[in-house]
């Protein structure tokens, strides 16, 4: 099974919906999780490198062995793949 990630902060969502974003309709999402989708529409406005910048202590707090450098290297790699930031 892939796992799915959110396509604005790359969180892992796991395999229910209890994580994943609404719609304006008020349906589930299937791309973005809650915290940064909510009623159709962004929770979070700024650029991609202030998202990964909010996101590096969280992946630190998951990966022990993953210093801020490393994690913020990771994320510029990964996050112009997804959905929100791909030009």
């Amino acid at each position: 099974m892939n796992t799915e990630y959110c396509q604005s902060c790359a969180m892992p969502m796991g395999d229910g919906t209890e994580l994943h974003g609404t719609n304006s309709d008020g349906s589930v999402n299937e791309d973005y999780c809650k915290y940064c989708f909510d009623k159709g529409d962004f929770t979070f406005k700024g650029t991609m490198e202030k998202m990964i910048e909010i996101c590096v202590p969280h992946v630190l707090e998951a990966n022990k062995n993953m210093n801020k450098e490393s994690a913020r290297k990771m994320m510029l790699e990964f996050f112009p793949t997804l959905k929100r930031w791909k030009e």
